[in-house]
């Protein structure tokens, strides 16, 4: 594996664990990163959580359940350090991938598997300027006028035409200035 640099974008990755050990690999991997000052690698650890209604004696109750047992998701640029970190964390039996060979999901699995991406916000503050990705106004430059966790949108105020309006597009499809 090739050292790679911090430029390149974080991707989400599926490691395996032992069941019932999502949740202690989940708070291992986040003491790593925090002990190791890797938060740029390591952005985010996810078990991905549904929610269900169980009856029990005739009461409805509304419970959580992990989405994938026995799996956590994590965004991060691989690396031989976030994947050293990673691989080597109690609990884990390996990343999902040909030979254990991490490979990554793309934002479309992401998104179908139904996985909040709340986690790409967190870099993302309002006042930040952005570049836009996609869409009619791609290439654009703006500023983050308004955050919508909820749905994983942000609304963006565009200059063009002779005036400010604002756009509102994917938390994905905008790039941070640095």
């Amino acid at each position: 594996m090739e050292e790679q640099g911090i430029m390149e974008k974080a991707r989400w990755y599926v490691v395996h664990t032992f069941s019932g050990y999502e949740n202690k690999v989940k708070a291992n991997i986040e003491k790593a990163i925090k002990n190791r000052d890797m938060e740029e690698l390591i952005q985010a650890v996810e078990v991905p959580l549904q929610q269900e209604v169980e009856e029990k004696n005739g009461v409805k109750k509304t419970v959580q359940r992990k989405t994938f047992p026995g799996y956590v998701l994590i965004k991060m640029i691989m690396t031989d350090d976030t994947w050293y970190v990673v691989r080597n964390t109690r609990g884990v039996t390996g990343f999902v991938g040909p030979d254990s060979k991490p490979v990554s999901l793309s934002l479309e699995e992401v998104k179908n598997m139904g996985i909040e991406l709340y986690g790409a916000a967190s870099n993302v503050n309002i006042g930040d300027a952005v570049t836009l990705l996609t869409g009619a106004f791609e290439g654009s430059e703006g500023i983050v006028k308004e955050i919508h966790q909820a749905k994983g949108t942000l609304v963006v105020a565009v200059s063009g035409f002779g005036r400010e309006f604002p756009v509102e597009i994917s938390i994905d499809q905008v790039e941070i200035f640095e």
